[in-house]
């Protein structure tokens, strides 16, 4: 009986750990949202200890932050992490292509062309939050390949952001999507192809590419209605025109478009794509 009921348990455990990266990834469970443990405890069957083990794994892999005396809270998005975010993608995405294309087995490239058939399926249907996982699996799978263990927590950690900012501006209705979307799921071919084929060089040069095509969907999420303005460069009288209250708490990078530091260190397709609002506001996307 008692092992019957660990049994249980494990299985309870592990579909509460899979279950809340599911509903953290496809915004269910909000950016910053507090989680009542005594309420999750009881609608996944689990004690309070295992959830605790739990909470502690997903805060491990970026899920979840766990604060002294005020319990569990998911991840934010604030606009530093976002800056952060824009500033490492590509490169983590072009690593990680790069060294999945010299350690990928046979066993790995069927997979990775299974969870492709499942994101077309998804883009066909129109269903936002399988489009989210697939693709997040997809990129995952591609970690795995690279098997760096730098790489990988960092590569996680992103892809948590990426889904979530992902769920936030991807509208299946919206016509001017479409060309996109069918873009996006040939460059998720294309690097099937190129990982395949060993073609380290070719495939960095398609995760950047695809990089490209994702930053600028988040950039027209971003930018209000009717505005065409650069994100991450404001026009002078914009800059200008902050009230002095503003101008006296913003950050520097807000105040001055880029950070000198932050202009020199960032790779070329990123200096110029700072989403401005972004930076200037938690929460976007969330």
């Amino acid at each position: 009986m008692r092992g019957q009921m660990d049994g249980a348990g494990i299985s309870n455990k592990a579909r509460c750990a899979e279950d809340l990266r599911r509903r953290i990834l496809t915004l269910d469970l909000q950016p910053g949202a507090d989680l009542d443990e005594a309420a999750l405890a009881h609608g996944y069957g689990i004690s309070r200890p295992p959830l605790r083990e739990v909470l502690n794994q997903l805060a491990g892999e970026g899920y979840v932050i766990l604060r002294s005396h005020k319990g569990a809270q998911v991840a934010p998005m604030t606009h530093t992490t976002l800056r952060n975010f824009f500033l490492a993608a590509p490169m983590i995405y072009a690593a990680t292509a790069q060294l999945a294309a010299g350690h990928r087995t046979a066993a790995q490239l069927a997979q990775l062309r299974d969870i492709q058939a499942q994101f077309r399926t998804a883009l066909d249907d129109g269903d936002t939050a399988a489009r989210a996982l697939t693709n997040q699996r997809f990129h995952a799978l591609i970690g795995e390949m690279a098997g760096n263990e730098y790489l990988a927590p960092s590569l996680r950690r992103l892809l948590i952001d990426h889904t979530r900012i992902g769920m936030s501006f991807f509208d299946p209705g919206k016509p001017d999507l479409a060309t996109q979307r069918d873009t996006a799921a040939a460059q998720h071919d294309r690097l099937i192809d190129l990982i395949d084929a060993g073609d380290a060089d070719g495939a960095a040069q398609v995760a950047l590419d695809h990089w490209e095509l994702s930053r600028a969907q988040i950039e027209r999420f971003v930018t209000p209605r009717g505005m065409d303005i650069p994100l991450g460069e404001a026009p002078d009288q914009v800059r200008g025109g902050l009230p002095d209250q503003v101008q006296r708490e913003a950050p520097d990078q807000v105040r001055g478009g880029h950070r000198d530091q932050v202009q020199q260190e960032a790779p070329d397709q990123v200096r110029g794509g700072l989403p401005g609002q972004v930076r200037g506001r938690s929460g976007a996307g969330g």
